[in-house]
């Protein structure tokens, strides 16, 4: 796998359940990138992520990625998942299991699945809560286990969806620095699902919206976004 080659690539593809929810979307996603998708609830955000990791079935199209098939891929859902009665740790574990390769020896295997856990959690600044039951933390301090337990996961790609809600701006600062310098050591890729246009733009290289069933890419400037205009009816207000 070359760092010149994209890590995802996605030609003509429709997301839905029943019916078509987003369809024709086209992306590439660079090593290194960010890529926010932002728009109103229930528009099919969520539904591109879940397609792009392998959780619901594409309409039609083709997905192309290029991260590892074990650990590869790490999901960040807007609904946590996590398991509420054991520990921080126990949660952040099962993402640093699912990375830690398999073919080790069962003590190099524990070890670097502790070391994944433990940089994860001192990341998200909760290394004093590791030992904590997940119930007894706030929904900011969920949330970061969360992300925590991606990281431990070292995916090449994360997808993220709204991962920042329920935190203050200090928190969010926390949790954006700790994922841009993971992505920076790692030479990973990012996709996140953001209702805040302002926030989506701020944190992306790259801003797109769902808008009538289709992914529209926008520029980003430091006062607003302006449609990129491939072609009139893409763009039409």
């Amino acid at each position: 796998m070359s760092d010149s080659e994209p890590i995802l690539f996605v030609k003509d593809l429709a997301v839905g359940y029943d019916d078509f929810l987003v369809a024709n979307i086209n992306l590439e996603l660079k090593f290194g990138e960010i890529i926010a998708i932002a728009g109103p609830s229930g528009i099919g955000k969520t539904t591109i992520l879940r397609t792009i990791a392998g959780l619901v079935k594409p309409l039609g199209g083709t997905i192309d990625c290029n991260a590892p098939r074990r650990g590869g891929i790490g999901y960040i859902p807007q609904k946590l998942g996590l398991i509420r009665h054991t520990s921080v740790y126990h949660n952040v574990d099962l993402g640093a299991r699912s990375g830690t390769p398999f073919w080790d020896e069962p003590l190099t295997w524990f070890k670097r699945r502790d070391t994944r856990v433990t940089d994860a959690v001192n990341r998200m600044g909760l290394i004093e809560k590791i030992d904590e039951p997940v119930r007894r933390l706030s929904g900011g301090q969920q949330r970061r286990v969360a992300t925590a337990r991606t990281l431990a996961q070292k995916p090449k790609l994360i997808l993220a969806d709204e991962f920042l809600s329920e935190l203050d701006d200090e928190n969010i600062s926390i949790v954006l620095q700790a994922v841009r310098e993971y992505m920076s050591e790692s030479e990973s890729a990012m996709i996140l699902v953001e209702h805040n246009l302002k926030r989506a733009s701020e944190i992306s290289d790259r801003l797109f919206q769902v808008k009538d069933g289709k992914l529209l890419e926008y520029e980003i400037d430091d006062s607003e976004t302006h449609p990129i205009a491939t072609n009139e009816d893409e763009v039409a207000q």
